[in-house]
């Protein structure tokens, strides 16, 4: 997939549910960084302890996890908007999201939006960015599946009402019907690659063709349904395969999610460009990503100028 020397970020995808197999395929794959957005499980949540739980998990075990095949892992924190129609638990989540907001790695508060553009959705959508104005946070937005249009221009509506720069937003899962509108008011367009529904590699490496590439940003968005992690390098090999320039494909599946996401002080190029080895000896309060005797991976530290020996 690409060259040996590309690099991929994928900005959006649920690594949770995904299995070690896929850290080392994405790791070979070229992929250097993940950003995990909170979202909702598969099914509703019934109290504040699973939230607790989870939120937990993608900033703690998931990231050392991620780090145990040399990916950097990041992450959002949000109430995502289909558990925003249970009001007394959505009341207590927002209490606990300034609990983790800026805990290491997190780059924003998201994904939020709206599922079915109800009431409560937008009660906890307006609560979620005047949070983001407070603490100066960049915002991930989940957009519809259904009413993709209207929603998405309701969310880039709700954004202005409150301020934010666009620039600190990333609008998700776009499709033709709403990238125009979203590149012209300023918006970082996202778009998630599925099987079969949402966008298809060759329907993204068209949209590239007729947009370019400033402000669009590829995503797998993989998670425990039928998808695929592999979807920002596929990607980029069908673009290349079009023939789209080496500046186009790595704008789009590397340096935008890199600049938008890089805003926050939580994420930086060096993270990746100078990591800390892997060693797969380590232990995350007990817990190995070995099993069955696996031989750990154990890669030597970087030696310093001060660190070698003289030899005359």
């Amino acid at each position: 997939m690409g060259t040996d020397s590309e690099m991929y970020i994928d900005p959006h995808v649920h690594m949770i549910s995904r299995t070690t197999d896929d850290y080392e395929a994405m790791r070979d794959a070229g992929v250097v960084a993940v950003i995990e957005p909170a979202f909702w499980v598969g099914q509703p949540r019934t109290n504040i302890g699973a939230f607790q739980h989870y939120f937990g998990w993608i900033v703690g075990w998931e990231r050392f996890r991620a780090g145990q095949f040399g990916i950097r892992h990041y992450c959002t924190i949000g109430l995502n908007a289909k558990e925003a129609n249970n009001e007394p638990l959505a009341e207590k989540v927002m209490d606990l999201l300034p609990l983790y907001l800026n805990k290491e790695g997190v780059v924003a508060i998201g994904e939020i939006g709206f599922d079915d553009m109800t009431a409560l959705e937008e009660k906890y959508f307006h609560r979620q960015l005047e949070l983001a104005d407070e603490l100066d946070k960049l915002v991930l937005v989940h957009t519809p599946h259904r009413n993709k249009t209207e929603g998405t221009s309701r969310s880039m509506d709700l954004c202005e009402e409150h301020g934010l720069d666009p620039a600190k937003v990333v609008i998700d899962h776009n499709n033709e019907e709403t990238v125009e509108e979203v590149l012209d008011r300023g918006f970082w367009a996202a778009f998630s690659i599925y099987p079969e529904t949402k966008m298809g590699n060759e329907r993204m490496a068209e949209i590239v063709e007729q947009y370019g590439p400033e402000r669009l940003i590829v995503d797998s968005a993989a998670d425990w349904g039928v998808s695929d992690p592999l979807g920002v390098p596929k990607t980029a090999q069908v673009m290349h395969d079009r023939g789209l320039s080496e500046e186009a494909v790595r704008k789009v599946c590397y340096e935008n999610a890199l600049a938008a996401y890089s805003q926050s002080d939580a994420m930086s190029e060096e993270d990746w460009l100078n990591p800390p080895p892997v060693d797969q000896r380590q232990n995350y309060e007990g817990n190995s990503v070995l099993r069955g005797g696996r031989e750990p991976v154990v890669e030597a530290p970087e030696r310093t100028v001060e660190e070698d020996p003289v030899i005359e």
